[in-house]
């Protein structure tokens, strides 16, 4: 029995001495490479300040707040403000409007990235690939006013570029912006435009670690260009494709404001009143801070329910997913 006792003191003591050894090592390795946590911890820091603390004044959902009275003055009145949004009239207006500008961007912005990728990977003239790829990254850094000009302006019915190329063949102008039935095409395709450039940056990244051998194989087999982007470029992008579109499910209610509110006009209302522009003129210049981070909280609610079961379904049909 004291061999035994004995034994594991000795064990325990033994693991404790590691487990010093182990925090001493680390922390050496902290010292050593200090720049590099450094640098990992000025995003930390960031995300912390402006991303979790905030999260505390989801409160005033509940709350009936007033800047006078402050958070914790304010009084409680529960779901009120989530009834209120639920029973308004627009409720189902605008819940139509985002999914279907959410959908609709989804479906086409999704997959042109990865046909834009998969033909860049085919070129072979280094030149012409670098030439596309700049052409197509340069939109992206538009800013979101100056790309709504240019809508604007090439929409215009009196001088717009696509009413002058529509009179030539003698065709009425038509008022793209002022027509509800065109907003959603309007707004998803200059989106396309701006952003599939960029977006092809981490599927180029994906084929470029995709394995030679698969290719030299592929040809061997006789295989034509189509054959092998289908059965070695797909396949090797597939749980990039994956993710993506996990994290693309789970912001679909997550519309930004900036460019909607830009684009809309009084003749286009009915199809560009988002939960987004209806929380910006509803719940911040209408000075409704309690109904508008009730609204904000269900939109994150239902992004979060779209990413999990996105990731559920993703993990019980293929081997990728987030977690």
């Amino acid at each position: 029995m004291k061999t035994e006792v004995m034994n594991q003191q000795r064990l325990k003591t033994a693991a404790i001495e590691k487990e010093v050894v182990s925090k001493r090592s680390n922390w050496k390795k902290i010292k050593k490479h200090w720049q590099l946590y450094f640098l990992v911890a000025i995003p930390l820091v960031f995300l912390i300040i402006f991303k979790y603390i905030p999260m505390a004044g989801i409160v005033i959902a509940f709350k009936d707040y007033s800047v006078v009275k402050g958070i914790a003055g304010s009084d409680w009145v529960g779901l009120k403000y989530f009834k209120d949004f639920f029973l308004s009239p627009n409720f189902s207006l605008l819940l139509k409007n985002t999914l279907g500008l959410s959908v609709y961007g989804l479906l086409v912005g999704f997959i042109c990235p990865i046909i834009l990728a998969l033909a860049l990977n085919e070129v072979q003239n280094a030149r012409f690939k670098k030439i596309v790829q700049t052409v197509t990254y340069a939109p992206y850094f538009i800013s979101t006013v100056i790309m709504v000009s240019i809508i604007i302006l090439f929409l215009s019915p009196s001088a717009g570029f696509i009413n002058n190329i529509l009179g030539l063949f003698g065709m009425e102008p038509i008022n793209f912006l002022g027509n509800p039935s065109y907003f959603k095409s309007i707004y998803v395709w200059s989106d396309v435009w701006q952003n599939t450039g960029y977006a092809t940056i981490i599927y180029l990244a994906a084929l470029a670690g995709v394995d030679t051998q698969l290719y030299e194989a592929a040809k061997v087999d006789g295989a034509n260009r189509f054959q092998k982007i289908m059965n070695v470029d797909l396949p090797g992008i597939f749980p990039i494709i994956i993710v993506l579109l996990i994290l693309n499910v789970g912001s679909i209610m997550s519309l930004g404001f900036e460019k909607i509110y830009l684009l809309q006009n009084p003749l286009n209302t009915n199809s560009s009143e988002v939960i987004s522009t209806y929380v910006y003129k509803v719940g911040l210049l209408g000075a409704n801070f309690s109904f508008a981070s009730a609204v904000g909280l269900f939109n994150s609610i239902v992004n979060f329910i779209l990413i999990f079961t996105a990731n559920t379904i993703s993990k019980r049909f293929s081997s990728s997913s987030l977690w």
